[in-house]
C-alpha cells in the first residue's frame, strides 16, 4: 500500500491524539505492545480495533520488520440491541458492551499459564541454525509434535545438520579423488572411517523421516504421513544412493575392475548433497567473514575437482593403447623424468608399462596447476600439449574468469 505501519491515514476527528502518539512512539523505540485504537474506514465509516505490535528482529537481533495484527472490536464498543435488552437502560447496556469488551481483550492478549514453558530459541541455535525455514521469533510456543517426531530447529538437529554439514564436504573431498586415482579402500582405518561416514548418512535417512518441515503457508508440519511423502518427493533417491557402500565393494581384490570402476563412478552421486547444504548456507551471505570463508572452501573444492580431472586426462593419454608406448608430450611423462621416476615397460613380467610419479607428488602438481589456472597466474613450468589437455585448460580458464570477478566484487 506504500503507507506508514502507523495507519496514521485512518485517523480520523475521534481518533484519541495520545493513542496516535503512543504508536509512533512504539515503532521508533521497537516495542511490543498492545492498545485499542479508533479508526475510520475509507467511507468515513468509525472502526474500533484492538492492535497488537510484535518486532520482528534477524539474526543479528536487529528489528527487520513489524507485524502488525489488527482485530475488530466495534461491537463490543456500542450498546447491543437485542431481545435480551430490550428494556435496559442507557447505562446498563454500556456497562454490558463493556463488560464483553473485557472479555474479549482477555481473549485477545496473549497468556502464559503457571507451570507452561514457553519456547525460545538459544542465541546459539539461532546463529548455527542451517535450515533457513527456522521459526520467526514471534511464534513462542512449541507445536504439539507426536513422540517421535523431531523439530527441525530443535538444538539437536541444529547440531546434527552441521555434523552432516562437515561430512558433505569430506565427501566431496575424498570422492573425486577415489575416482580419479582409481585408490582401492585397503588401508583399513579409512575403510573403517568412510563405513562409519556412511552409517551416519543412513541414520541421517531415517531422521528426515521424522523430522518436521515448514509449509507453504509457514506453518510446522508435524504430521507423519506428510513428512514422509516430502521426503520422499524431495531428497530420499539422493541420500539414499549417497549412503551406499561403494567403499566396502571396492575393497574387495577380487571385484572385477568394470564393476568397481562403475562403483566408483556412482560415488560422484554424493556431491548432489551439495545443493542441499547450499541451499541451507544461503542465509550466511549478511555475514561478511562468513562470505569470505565460503568463497575460499568454494574456490578450494573447485580447484580440488578440477586437479582430479586434470589428473584423470594425463592417465588416460599418457599411455597410448594402439602403438603401446608412452607419449612424450603428456604432462604426466615430463613430470616423471623431472622428480626421477620415469615409466617403464615390464616385458618381463606383466608386459604392461610401470612407474612414474608417486599419487602423492602427482596430486600436488595437478591442484598447482588447476590454482594457477584459475586465478590467471599461470608460471608456464606446467603446460598442456595434447588435444585433451588444451581443450580441458581453455575449459579452466574461462570459468577462472567467472569465479574471480565474482569473488572480487563478493569480497567485504
Amino acid at each position: 500500500m506504500q503507507k506508514s505501519s502507523t495507519c496514521s491515514f485512518m485517523y480520523g476527528e475521534l481518533t484519541d491524539k495520545e493513542t496516535g502518539e503512543k504508536v509512533q512512539q512504539i515503532f521508533e523505540n521497537y516495542e511490543m505492545n498492545s492498545f485499542e485504537i479508533l479508526m475510520y474506514k475509507k467511507n468515513r465509516m468509525p472502526v474500533w480495533f484492538f492492535v497488537k505490535i510484535a518486532p520482528i528482529r534477524n539474526e543479528q537481533d536487529k528489528v527487520v520488520l513489524f507485524l502488525c495484527t489488527f482485530s475488530d472490536i466495534t461491537a463490543f464498543k456500542q450498546p447491543i440491541e437485542d431481545d435480551s435488552v430490550k428494556g435496559w437502560g442507557k447505562f446498563a447496556r454500556l456497562t454490558r458492551a463493556l463488560t464483553s469488551s473485557r472479555g474479549v481483550l482477555q481473549q485477545l492478549a496473549p497468556t502464559v499459564h503457571k507451570g507452561e514453558n514457553v519456547h525460545k530459541h538459544s542465541r546459539l541455535a539461532e546463529v548455527l541454525q542451517l535450515g533457513s525455514d527456522i521459526l520467526p521469533q514471534y511464534k513462542q510456543e512449541t507445536p504439539k509434535t507426536p513422540p517421535h517426531i523431531i523439530l527441525h530447529y530443535c538444538a539437536f538437529k541444529t547440531t546434527w545438520d552441521w555434523v552432516i554439514l562437515i561430512l558433505t564436504f569430506y565427501t566431496a573431498i575424498m570422492v573425486p579423488y577415489n575416482v580419479s586415482f582409481k585408490t582401492k579402500q585397503n588401508n583399513v582405518t579409512w575403510l573403517v572411517v568412510d563405513s562409519i561416514v556412511d552409517v551416519i548418512f543412513l541414520v541421517d535417512i531415517v531422521l528426515n523421516f521424522h523430522t518436521t518441515f515448514v509449509g507453504p503457508a509457514g506453518e510446522v508440519i508435524s504430521d507423519p504421513k506428510l513428512i514422509r511423502m516430502n521426503y520422499v518427493k524431495t531428497w530420499f533417491v539422493i541420500d539414499l544412493l549417497s549412503c551406499l557402500p561403494y567403499d566396502v565393494i571396492n575393497a574387495f581384490e577380487n571385484v572385477d575392475e568394470g564393476i568397481s570402476s562403475l562403483f566408483s563412478s556412482l560415488k560422484v552421486v554424493r556431491l548432489l548433497r551439495l545443493g542441499r547444504v547450499a541451499r541451507k548456507l544461503d542465509h550466511y551471505i549478511e555475514y561478511g567473514a562468513a562470505v569470505l570463508v565460503l568463497l575460499v572452501c568454494v574456490f578450494g573444492l573447485a580447484a580440488h575437482w578440477l586437479a582430479c580431472i586434470w589428473y584423470s586426462i594425463g592417465d588416460y593419454e599418457v599411455i597410448d593403447e594402439n602403438t603401446n608406448s608412452v607419449r612424450m608430450d603428456s604432462w604426466l611423462y615430463i613430470l616423471s623424468e623431472s622428480v626421477g621416476t620415469p615409466y617403464r615397460f615390464n616385458a618381463s613380467g606383466s608386459g604392461r608399462w610401470e612407474g612414474g610419479p608417486s599419487k602423492d607428488s602427482v596430486y600436488i602438481t595437478s591442484l598447482y596447476f588447476t590454482m594457477t589456472s584459475l586465478t590467471s597466474i599461470g608460471f608456464g613450468n606446467i603446460a598442456p600439449t595434447t588435444d585433451g589437455e588444451k581443450l580441458f585448460a581453455v575449459a579452466m580458464m574461462m570459468i577462472g574468469c567467472e569465479c574471480v570477478p565474482s569473488s572480487m566484487s563478493l569480497n567485504p
